[in-house]
């Protein structure tokens, strides 16, 4: 697995403190991009947290999906965790180490109550004693919120910084960006509210085991959810319910809890749950499988194969201003491109983590990964692989069919309904359901006459 080592250069470390003028949680930045360009430590917000003991227990949440491994447990993983302001919220943003899970905390108008908020996204310090005094808060007293250095220190940060490592996995990147993907793809299936909530998650189990093991389906049942042990009509897939754990840290504060996901076909598929809380939302977005995280999925590849997506998304990224909503139909006006095609090229910015996708807005928004998240898309095996076997002669086109040459083996692919078939092994075992398999790509980028020489752009 691919990966390279993350430096993240903060002026001092986050920390809760307190004072006869209050409680000030005061959270330091890293470089990011913002309007005014790249900048080494960017400023967001200060102000105050109208619902202050949420807002720390959402915090925690995010730090804790940071930091965890639901797969492969023994293996270590902690970055921080991500931070967007948008004008009028702000953005705390997570992955899995296993790539599996993906949290948001959106931090709304209504829970904020000070300045306007900054533009830009950055890494945000949440360490070990921040994160102590985070639990250990109580009440609702007033409670100063800083997202990045105060004006004091914005002119003195040429002293000491703190520095940490930490690796930065290429299949990290991905996931990031396919977890996007897939939620464009997801429509709301049930809504509880905050008894049948709490009910509903209290009754899950917290840890792995046997029990847990592959899919779960609950369907709706009125104002609950209820267990079936087959993907029913109406059924919502839960694979790894233990995923939900970090939930835990605010249920006592959800209003309602929303479930979003695909229509299902029967297989196990990626889902999103939803708290909603009092000015904020925490949204945690599992895999289909504990043990499959979203680098895999393949959701992106149709849109990474296309050279057309890719100068149509370079016109689009200019267009956009850090808004909280993308609204597609506004872009096509001011690009003069299609609906259609602003909404693949808005798939190509996601994976770059230019863009991210609200379930309860059922839009994008504008955000930059700090990470160079191009890698991920230059080092994909699948789109490697394909680029190789356009590149080198090994697809023969014959009509609707066309058949590729891959080491000693010859796959037939056939399109049907706008979805290219393969005789591989990978088209036998996911039927689309991961995305297009090498094969199947390449025919694609031959067929549109993409170049493929000198590798992905």
């Amino acid at each position: 697995m691919t990966r390279s080592v993350q430096a993240l250069a903060y002026a001092r470390p986050s920390a809760l403190e307190s004072s006869q003028a209050g409680r000030l949680l005061g959270l330091e930045t890293s470089g990011g991009l913002t309007p005014r360009g790249t900048e080494s430590h960017p400023r967001f917000f200060s102000g105050f947290l109208t619902s202050p003991d949420v807002a720390a227990r959402g915090l925690l949440a995010v730090a804790d999906v940071a930091s965890a491994r639901y797969y492969q447990r023994t293996l270590s993983a902690s970055l921080d965790p991500v931070v967007t302001g948008n004008g009028d919220r702000l953005r705390f943003e997570s992955f899995s180490g296993c790539c599996g899970v993906y949290a948001r905390l959106d931090v709304l108008r209504e829970g904020l109550d000070g300045a306007e908020t900054g533009h830009g996204t950055t890494n945000v310090d949440v360490n070990n004693p921040l994160r102590e005094a985070l639990s250990r808060m109580t009440g609702d007293d007033p409670l100063h919120l800083r997202v990045g250095p105060d004006e004091m220190a914005v002119t003195t940060l040429d002293g000491p910084v703190v520095e940490k490592k930490v690796p930065l996995p290429d299949r990290w990147l991905r996931g990031f960006a396919e977890a996007q993907v897939v939620s464009a793809g997801f429509d709301l299936r049930a809504e509880l509210p905050a008894a049948e909530a709490v009910r509903f998650l209290r009754s899950l189990p917290r840890t792995s085991g046997n029990a847990s093991r592959g899919a779960r389906w609950v369907v709706p049942a009125g104002r609950t959810l209820r267990p079936t042990t087959r993907p029913v009509a109406g059924a919502v897939c839960l694979p790894g319910p233990e995923r939900l754990a970090a939930l835990q840290r605010v249920l006592r504060h959800a209003t309602s809890l929303r479930v979003y996901g695909p229509v299902s076909d029967g297989a196990a598929t990626a889902g999103a749950w939803e708290a909603v809380l009092p000015g904020m939302r925490l949204t945690l977005t599992l895999s289909p499988d504990a043990s499959r995280g979203f680098s895999g999925e393949g959701g992106v590849l149709e849109a990474l194969a296309t050279d057309d997506a890719a100068a149509d998304a370079e016109l689009v990224s200019v267009l956009l201003a850090w808004e909280p909503r993308i609204e597609p139909a506004d872009l096509a006006a001011q690009s003069g491109l299609t609906v259609e095609r602003v909404r693949a090229a808005l798939t190509r910015l996601g994976t770059a983590g230019r863009v991210g996708y609200d379930l309860a807005d059922a839009a994008y928004f504008h955000r930059e990964l700090p990470y160079d998240a191009d890698r991920a898309e230059r080092h994909n095996p699948r789109l490697v692989a394909a680029r190789e076997l356009a590149g080198s002669g090994a697809v023969a086109l014959d009509g609707d069919m066309a058949v590729v040459t891959s080491g000693e083996h010859r796959y037939q692919v056939r399109g049907k309904d706008g979805t290219l078939g393969c005789t591989c092994r990978w088209w036998a075992d996911h039927r689309g359901r991961r995305g297009p398999c090498k094969h199947a790509l390449a025919v694609r980028m031959v067929r549109r006459g993409a170049p493929v020489a000198g590798g992905v752009r």
